[in-house]
């Protein structure tokens, strides 16, 4: 399994993406869909919440589904949260999710380091949330860095050496609403300086639904800097790469054929599923627009989309 991973690493983004016309969801084809799958895979901000508000019909929807025989899993980039934290955060919303049913960019990195054998005598460095320290402890290694590190600042002076830790073995960036210099640098020094230290990184989305009104700067504004000062490219473990499907896959004994997933990014989501051979949804209700999905230079085309997820309860009262 542990070549596989590697594997599907590697070929984030190699598979050709559809070019044929997305279906707009409708009555017909939303019962044929719901016939086809036996799971659905749904990414979370933008979908099933925005920031702490739930996206109308979201409950109702996801009940229908259950209530239909049909898996639901829930597979999101965002790792500022611990799948403990996550769960919580379903059940703060009046959702009720277990934990098992969740899959972030978080519990990934520390999966991906656990698959790889990354010895438990070194130290990972988090530019990130407590989402990524929690996995990471939980998986047995010793995290630095994190929310700890978000009022530090490092000193410009002259003949001043900043100091960091030599045992470190792999450095994990996510999203950080508390980025500075500091963490920059240390990140940076690490893997520039520490032989063989790993850069790994939760996920490269340009922006996401932090709060039900606006989008903010993403992973990918942190993830993009330590590429700069680095001159190296990540290891991406959370989507669109295909590393936790094989994870879910192996959990769930499902086949990719049979799964739908349901997203609002075309880059991330949509392409996550198409990766892995699955049917895909698009909705409108985050971050991809109509218009964005019709430009001419958009070369991801889900099979079908709609404007939230709700929808369905609509189409099998047809």
């Amino acid at each position: 399994m542990k070549q596989g991973l590697k594997l599907a690493m590697e070929a984030t983004n190699s598979n050709p993406t559809s070019t044929a016309a997305a279906e707009l969801l409708c009555g017909v084809n939303a019962k044929a869909l719901l016939d086809s799958v036996d799971a659905f895979l749904f990414d979370c901000d933008g979908v099933i919440w925005k920031g702490d508000k739930l996206i109308d019909g979201t409950p109702e929807t996801l009940e229908m589904l259950r209530s239909m025989g049909k898996k639901l899993i829930f597979v999101t980039n965002n790792s500022t949260k611990s799948r403990f934290q996550y769960a919580n955060k379903f059940r703060s919303l009046g959702l009720s999710v277990s934990q098992d049913e969740i899959f972030s960019s978080s519990y990934a990195a520390a999966m991906y380091l656990k698959v790889n054998q990354f010895p438990l005598e070194k130290k990972v460095y988090v530019i990130g949330g407590e989402g990524i320290v929690q996995e990471l402890q939980l998986s047995g290694f010793t995290a630095l860095g994190g929310p700890e590190d978000g009022e530090k600042r490092a000193q410009w002076k002259s003949n001043c050496l900043f100091e960091h830790d030599k045992d470190v073995g792999a450095v994990v960036v996510g999203l950080d609403p508390d980025i500075n210099y500091y963490k920059l640098q240390y990140g940076t020094i690490c893997i520039r300086e520490n032989p063989g230290c790993l850069f790994i990184a939760t996920n490269r989305d340009s922006v996401g639904h932090m709060t039900d009104l606006q989008e903010w700067p993403g992973a990918g504004c942190m993830v993009g800097a330590i590429c700069g000062s680095t001159e190296r490219k990540p290891i991406v473990v959370g989507k669109p790469s295909t590393f936790m499907m094989d994870f879910l896959l192996q959990k769930f004994n499902l086949s990719t054929y049979r799964m739908c997933m349901v997203g609002d990014r075309l880059d991330t989501d949509i392409l996550f599923g198409q990766n892995a051979g699955c049917k895909t949804l698009l909705v409108l209700s985050g971050v991809t627009t109509k218009s964005i999905l019709d430009d001419p230079s958009n070369k991801i085309q889900p099979d079908y989309y709609t404007s939230k997820v709700s929808d369905f309860l609509n189409f099998l009262g047809e």
